[in-house]
């Protein structure tokens, strides 16, 4: 005979942490460049890049936080696409060539802190109200990580 459990663990269970990517981050593909930066990072070149995010909020009828897919739709869009700063010549160079659609142009250069910095906001905007905090940390290499600390 199945045990049954008369408490909802939806009602008064408080706000909860979903961690995606924590122990198996998310993975995108993506180049850019560092337009005013002195040294290579300035030439045009891509990552693996590996994407970890931390959601509080309340959990919902569906028993979760958020859905994984939510968060994971948000990130995919930058995948096998070019970061490049607003006002970089090779925006232009991009649309000339018709491949605008595989151009991301941010408002700041695109290292793995402005990365992640958008990110959260992106997620933020995205996701349902329930969601009291996101946090993102993005990894260019293994030796470099930027965003937020949990």
């Amino acid at each position: 005979m199945a045990q049954r459990v008369s408490e909802s663990p939806l009602e008064d269970a408080g706000e909860r942490t979903l961690y995606v990517g924590r122990d198996r981050p998310i993975r995108i593909s993506a180049g850019h460049r560092i337009l005013h930066h002195d040294g290579k990072c300035s030439r045009p070149h891509g990552h693996n890049y590996e994407i970890t995010v931390k959601v509080v909020g309340e959990l919902r009828e569906e028993g979760w936080v958020v859905d994984k897919g939510d968060i994971t739709s948000v990130i995919s869009e930058w995948d096998h696409r070019f970061l490049l700063e607003d006002g970089d010549p090779l925006v232009e160079a991009f649309e000339e060539s018709g491949d605008s659609d595989a151009l991301v142009v941010l408002d700041a250069p695109p290292t793995a802190e402005v990365m992640s910095a958008i990110l959260e906001r992106r997620l933020a905007d995205e996701l349902p109200e329930n969601v009291s905090e996101v946090a993102v940390q993005v990894s260019e290499t293994s030796e470099l990580c930027g965003g937020a600390s949990f």
